[in-house]
């Protein structure tokens, strides 16, 4: 099932169920209670606007999850070379979340290295606190797309919150799959375009570090709370790894996409 949140004419936000071209309205209550999909009106995809899925209660990052991310950030981002031992973990803010079509800030004052990186999102659905990796995948209410964007001019002595947590810098959406709909998460193709530009196309059997690994990590010393989300960390090709590097400039449109899920586009704008 893909769960969308969705306005009609600047109305109420309300939440939907998305199949094929249209969004059938429902009420999270109504999922909740027995799984029901379709329980009110129905509209045409084309007239409704699409919002980010939630608001996260938070947002934990996980840096360096793909190998060869692993070595085009240690060629040109100056990290470490060698695979990390264990989830390289960072937060953004739920300020910097933004919903489908919603635009990219490039406040040019601030970066000019505004770079973009494709990650399937995680989202909690049961409280995870001390969970084994065997029972992670029990806490997952389903699956959406983040575009971790990233000032890699705003890395302040190798702390990254700033560089990836101001506003804007969190596209999500444009819906939750839900978990049954997806008989294994690391079997999910992933890419990104710029432009229309293929930059990034990967699968996420690639992760260094799997998803029930991640819970276990995190949850040992956080506690995830429903509507928490998870940012499974990047493949290769990141703006930063190219030669000479792209960076995202006023005018840009990134879509990043993952296999079931759909695709998040978003324009980037001048925010100065």
């Amino acid at each position: 099932m893909l769960l969308v949140t969705y306005s009609i004419d600047g109305g109420p936000r309300r939440v939907g169920v998305q199949r094929d071209n249209e969004v059938f309205e429902t009420t999270a209550q109504s999922i909740l209670d027995s799984g029901l999909a379709e329980t009110g009106a129905k509209h045409p995809l084309s007239a409704v606007t699409l919002h980010a899925p939630l608001r996260p209660g938070k947002i934990v990052g996980i840096g360096l999850n793909y190998t060869e991310h692993v070595a085009e950030s240690a060629r040109t981002l100056d990290t470490d070379k060698e695979l990390p031992q264990r989830p390289v973990l960072f937060d953004k803010p739920a300020t910097a979340v933004v919903g489908p079509g919603e635009p990219i800030q490039h406040n040019g004052n601030l970066t000019q290295q505004l770079d973009w990186e494709c990650e399937l999102a995680v989202v909690i659905g049961r409280t995870a606190r001390r969970v084994r990796p065997e029972d992670a995948l029990s806490h997952v209410f389903g699956y959406s797309i983040m575009n971790d964007i990233s000032a890699r001019d705003q890395r302040r002595s190798g702390q990254w919150f700033f560089s990836k947590g101001q506003d804007s810098y969190a596209p999500f959406g444009p819906a939750i799959l839900t978990a049954d709909a997806v008989r294994d998460p690391h079997e999910l193709d992933l890419s990104l375009r710029v432009n229309g530009e293929v930059k990034q196309k990967s699968n996420t059997r690639y992760m260094l570090f799997r998803i029930p690994e991640l819970i276990a990590d995190i949850s040992a010393g956080m506690t995830l709370e429903p509507g928490d989300v998870i940012s499974t960390g990047s493949p290769a090709g990141v703006g930063a790894s190219f030669t000479p590097q792209q960076f995202l400039r006023p005018g840009d449109v990134v879509e990043a996409t993952v296999q079931h899920i759909g695709t998040l586009r978003n324009p980037v704008v001048d925010a100065r």
